[in-house]
């Protein structure tokens, strides 16, 4: 008999299973697959927009395009801005991987210390950091042969300023996110940065691009600006300036050439100054547009608009005869001197001596609101409308408030403010025929329209007053130039200290000259301040005076006027002293 194989059978397998448990089972499965399926078409059809949102937070992101921002251009189409590439270095802190020897040769490359680099890299929570805004193209290729992961790169652009320091202070210059701060840069800021695009973009947890999506929005580029600057004339004047403002051991010192013609500011300079490229530690005495912003009591600048009001109102003539003996004169108990004594002066020698008492008898046959009228058609008191910011309107208080010897003061320059920028384009009444022009900043080739404010033959006679002013026995006899012919006004005012003008000990002065050439047919008005001159000399006609000469004869050649006069040296007398 064969052998048979044994089974040992189990109760659970002898068992029946229930048909509802296989059932239970498969159905089960069957509602999860269809939970799956209605998740999923939530996903993909109800909530769809949500959970698209949600991959874009996290993996989507709008990269800019940025715009290169418009050049500045002198009125030659020279630069005076541009922009050019210039590469930030960033990094994901937690994916930084960098022995010593490469994290030594980068802090080489970016010039930062060791330390202060292993800083930014020390928090991995970060997934962004700046490493360096801006390097130069060179360092950028450098540091990408060095093969850091990590690092990464982002173009963006520079400015550039080739005029430096000199021209500064009409320029400006942007922060490192390429926005307007100072100057041209800040005023025109809209029209020179352009329009940055835009790119959509998916990344992986790297931080790489792995596709594009969407459209790709291109930037729009800048506006070019094209300045009324002369780079020549502007560098001409500030190299003259600080030497004069060197020279005389003076606080600060500005000049401002204007076109008489067309109204364009050729020149505007202050100095000290600072280099747009190296902003570290700059100081308000720096970054100070003086021309624009500081005001300063006019001193014997303002003679000119006195004589010429009584010269239009018929009160005087060229030649009638002023008493100025014996060299002061009491207004409601105060005193006015004169320098030293006159004697009998013609109402040009009034102008050509500078005499205070001369003129505050000219003016005190006035009306305060007939002179309040004058000052404010030239400009004194009234915002200048120059896109610029800064620009200051001075001071000049209502007619009706002046007390007899407040009106004498002001006839002279004293008791109301003014900029030096509105000194200047107020002598364009006597330049050009009588009207004042407005200024600008912009190219233009088209004469500007001014406001009547003197007759043409009342500016004519203040001209030829000034070129007397200018000449020999004048106070501002330095300001000769050989080749053409000049007039102006040297001035000299106290600074006040506290509620007066200090003692003889720590008195402070002003001192500047404003003037036009060549002097029958004038081409430019030129202004120029010295601020607290300490090495000897103070006169307006002293230390401010050769500053204009030079500036008027160099500016003159640029512009490609002819001389008016035989070109030979000429001899200058000693400059006589100037009334206060």
């Amino acid at each position: 008999m064969r052998r048979g194989v044994q089974y040992t059978s189990s109760p659970l397998l002898a068992s029946r299973t229930p048909v509802w448990r296989s059932k239970l089972v498969v159905g089960a499965i069957a509602l999860a697959f269809c939970g799956l399926a209605a998740r999923a078409a939530y996903i993909q059809v109800v909530a769809n927009d949500f959970f698209q949102r949600q991959g874009e937070v996290r993996f989507a992101r709008t990269l800019d395009l940025p715009a290169n921002r418009g050049r500045i251009l002198d009125r030659n189409g020279l630069i005076l801005a541009s922009s050019v590439p210039s590469p930030s270095i960033w990094a994901i802190p937690e994916d930084v991987e960098i022995d010593k020897a490469k994290l030594q040769k980068l802090a080489k490359l970016l010039e930062m210390p060791v330390a202060d680099l292993a800083k930014k890299f020390e928090d991995e929570d970060k997934s962004f950091v700046w490493v360096k805004r801006q390097v130069d193209e060179s360092v950028a290729k450098q540091i990408t042969a060095l093969n850091i992961k990590g690092i990464y790169q982002r173009k963006e652009y520079k400015r550039q300023y080739p005029e430096g320091e000199s021209a500064v202070h009409v320029v400006g210059f942007t922060n490192v996110e390429d926005k307007g701060q100072e100057g041209v840069e800040l005023t025109f800021n809209q029209e020179l940065a352009g329009r940055n695009g835009s790119r959509r973009v998916i990344k992986d947890r790297l931080g790489q691009v792995i596709e594009d999506v969407g459209n790709q929005i291109p930037p729009v580029d800048g506006k070019d600006l094209q300045l009324s600057i002369d780079s020549k004339v502007q560098f001409f004047a500030y190299q003259k300036l600080r030497e004069a403002v060197m020279e005389h051991k003076a606080k600060a010192g500005s000049v401002v050439v204007l076109d008489t013609t067309t109204g364009e500011v050729l020149a505007l300079a202050n100095y000290p100054s600072y280099s747009p490229d190296k902003r570290r530690n700059l100081t308000g005495e720096q970054l100070r547009n003086r021309a624009l912003t500081d005001t300063f009591e006019p001193g014997s600048v303002m003679k000119p608009f006195t004589v010429g009001l009584g010269l239009e109102t018929g009160r005087v003539t060229p030649l009638s005869m002023i008493d100025t003996a014996p060299g002061r004169i009491t207004i409601t108990g105060s005193t006015i001197t004169d320098s030293h004594p006159n004697g009998m002066l013609t109402v040009e020698g009034v102008i050509q001596k500078s005499s205070n008492v001369g003129t505050t008898k000219i003016a005190m046959q006035m009306q305060p609101r007939e002179m309040w009228d004058l000052f404010t058609q030239a400009g004194f008191g009234q915002k200048p409308q120059i896109s610029f910011p800064g620009a200051v309107s001075g001071r000049l208080r209502p007619y009706k408030t002046w007390r007899p010897i407040e009106q004498a003061t002001m006839s002279y320059g004293y008791g109301l403010s003014a900029s030096l920028f509105q000194m200047a384009r107020s002598y364009t009444v006597f330049s050009h025929d009588g009207q004042i022009i407005p200024a600008t900043l912009i190219k233009s080739s088209t004469p500007a329209v001014g406001v009547q404010v003197l007759s043409a033959r009342t500016a004519g006679q203040v001209r030829k007053m000034l070129q007397m002013a200018a000449g020999p026995g004048g106070t501002g006899q330095k300001a000769q130039t050989i080749g053409y012919s000049v007039g102006g006004k040297s001035g000299t005012a106290y600074k006040q200290i506290g509620k007066g003008y200090g003692t003889d000990k720590n008195r402070k002065y002003r001192g500047w000259f404003v003037g036009m050439a060549p002097i029958d047919n004038p081409r430019i008005v030129v202004a120029v301040m010295i601020d607290e001159p300490t090495n000897g000399k103070y006169y307006g006609g002293d230390v401010a005076a050769p500053v204009f000469a030079e500036t008027v004869q160099q500016s003159l050649r640029i512009l490609g006027v002819q001389p008016d006069l035989a070109v030979k040296p000429q001899i200058v007398a000693q400059a006589a002293e100037e009334s206060l």
